[in-house]
């Protein structure tokens, strides 16, 4: 028999990410100027109306992609124990994810694709910022103002306090990575990483 109507949740999530990951690898091979919706839907086995309707264009779907490499620790914000206990350990368990995140090489590449091409495409440069960077700086902003709430952090602006942590945790080896002039960081080198970083900026911010 043949199913009609429209697929499974299950299903539509699972098509979703095979649309990413097409998307993705022709972004990573061949950069984004040079990649045309065409070439996505037909590696990806979708419709042109399919990628206009979900992502709005081009931009919009390099975008989602980079969405997708942020909801990890983005999502760790959120979660219950982060808003209830201690923050150090809820700045850490984010901190590890986010370096864990934007060191993986297609990350790396994706960011020097946009460098590269974002005064060609400027709404490259704008999807990138806001599904990436913005992103993540405005859940971080969330989460100080929640501690704040619970008495735990100084009468700073979240804003700066956000802005400190993320730049706190971007350290000297992350240019270099970006530069492909030192391998990937390992699980030990990231926990050493996050957690020397987190205790220098909990110093100066703790109530």
């Amino acid at each position: 028999m043949i199913k009609c109507g429209r697929p499974r949740k299950g299903e539509e999530d699972s098509s979703r990410q095979r649309l990413l990951d097409a998307a993705l690898i022709l972004f990573l091979e061949n950069g984004y100027g040079s990649v045309s919706l065409e070439n996505i839907a037909k590696n990806a086995h979708v419709s042109m109306r399919t990628l206009y309707n979900e992502f709005e264009g081009k931009a919009g779907l390099f975008g989602t992609v980079i969405k997708r490499y942020s909801d990890p620790f983005v999502s760790t914000l959120t979660e219950e124990s982060a808003l209830t206990g201690h923050p150090q350990e809820a700045l850490i368990t984010f901190g590890k994810q986010f370096i864990a995140g934007i060191t993986q090489p297609e990350v790396l590449r994706m960011r020097s694709i946009m460098m590269g091409e974002s005064l060609r495409f400027p709404d490259l440069a704008v999807q990138f910022y806001e599904q990436g960077p913005q992103r993540t700086l405005n859940h971080l902003e969330e989460f100080f103002i929640k501690q704040q709430k619970a008495g735990y952090f100084k009468d700073h602006d979240p804003h700066a306090l956000a802005d400190h942590y993320l730049s706190s945790l971007r350290n000297e080896r992350l240019q270099k990575l970006q530069l492909g002039i030192e391998p990937p960081p390992t699980i030990h080198e990231i926990d050493t990483w996050v957690r020397q970083r987190t205790a220098l900026f909990l110093k100066g911010c703790l109530g």
